[in-house]
């Protein structure tokens, strides 16, 4: 538990005045997204601990370099809980690289997004300021929307050194349903159930089964079982904690995994292959070979984007293409945050 923010700041500076680019590295968990990293390592592994932590007002700030481990620990004393589920990749996982990345687990359109829950940052810019946007306690929003800016940059726009999170208690109780369905059976029952009003916190099909999760006060949660039928999952917590740190049976070889971000309601993409549907829907992962110029008209297709998560050629272009006036934009982002270029240049674009 350390605070190394200056010699971070000076490692920026030096880094800048050298012209020598810079590859920001956390817990390194994540070093598999992205295109391929360019630059000097620029660790912030060390700049951890947590700053501030009220249970009360259920905010908590900590460094950027902080293990989400860490932070699972304390809010377990209080039976509390990051909402947004963020995957662990094995346990080194930071708070820092889970915002730069934009991480969220399967409780996602239920409990919101690690982007929704961040209430202010601490940020070092290519120029080696430290500025500070947003604040440490919900009513304070100044700077909100810079400070989710971040989520999703993959560190293009800045050092993230420190973050203000809101918080949750968590449920009273938890239990898993599962249905034998096809995917698209299982599409049309997802959206249906995310419209009733019912404690469903998760929603997720694989290999002909539909898992729906029930989160909330016993009442509630025992009256939707009945309700629902279905049959009980036992040991769901392994099977939710195995889906959001992607350790599944589906998730394993080195055939590229791509991930779709599309419509609930959308049918699924007609690719031959394993698929994955998570999110209610939302969000779906398809193993198999193939290029971005083939995966992009299948996500629009179906209302939205295509990314090569995880292999691949990740020399190319791994992210699914922005509109000219949107890439404009992000450049422009880029030149008042990091003017000199000094920040994982290329990880996120080849043209960022």
């Amino acid at each position: 538990m350390a605070d190394i923010a200056t010699r971070l700041q000076q490692q920026i500076l030096s880094a800048r005045d050298a012209g020598t680019p810079l590859n920001i590295i956390g817990g390194n968990s994540k070093a598999f997204m992205g295109r391929t990293a360019t630059g000097e390592p620029l660790n912030i592994g060390d700049h951890s601990g947590i700053v501030s932590y009220q249970p009360v007002e259920l905010v908590l700030t900590a460094r950027a370099g902080t293990p989400l481990t860490e932070l699972v620990a304390a809010l377990d004393e209080h039976d509390q809980m990051l909402s947004f589920e963020p995957p662990r990749f094995g346990g080194s996982s930071t708070l820092g690289g889970t915002l730069a990345c934009n991480q969220s687990g399967p409780g996602r359109p239920w409990w919101s997004s690690v982007r929704d829950q961040v209430l202010g940052i601490r940020l070092l810019n290519g120029r080696g300021e430290h500025l500070r946007f947003g604040g440490q306690v919900m009513k304070n929003v100044a700077g909100y929307d810079v400070s989710r800016l971040q989520a999703g940059a993959m560190g293009s726009l800045g050092l993230i050194t420190e973050v203000s999170l809101k918080v949750l208690p968590k449920p009273a109780v938890t239990r898993t349903l599962v249905f034998d369905v096809s995917p698209s059976d299982a599409i049309e029952l997802m959206n249906r159930r995310a419209a009733e009003p019912k404690p469903l916190s998760a929603a997720c099909w694989l290999d002909n089964r539909l898992y729906l999760r029930l989160s909330g006060a016993q009442a509630a949660v025992d009256a939707t079982l009945q309700q629902w039928q279905g049959r009980e999952l036992e040991d769901d917590v392994r099977f939710w904690a195995a889906l959001r740190d992607q350790t599944l049976a589906f998730f394993d070889g080195d055939m590229p995994l791509w991930r779709f971000s599309v419509s609930p309601t959308a049918p699924n993409p007609d690719l031959p292959g394993d698929w994955l549907i998570d999110w209610g829907g939302a969000q779906r992962w398809y193993r198999g070979d193939a290029s971005m110029v083939q995966m992009q008209p299948l996500a629009e297709a179906a209302g939205g984007q295509v990314s090569l998560f995880r292999g691949g050629d990740r020399q190319a272009e791994v992210m699914h293409p922005q509109p000219a006036a949107l890439q404009t934009l992000q450049q422009r982002l880029k030149q008042s945050f990091d003017p000199d270029g000094v920040f994982n240049p290329g990880r996120l674009y080849s043209w960022l």
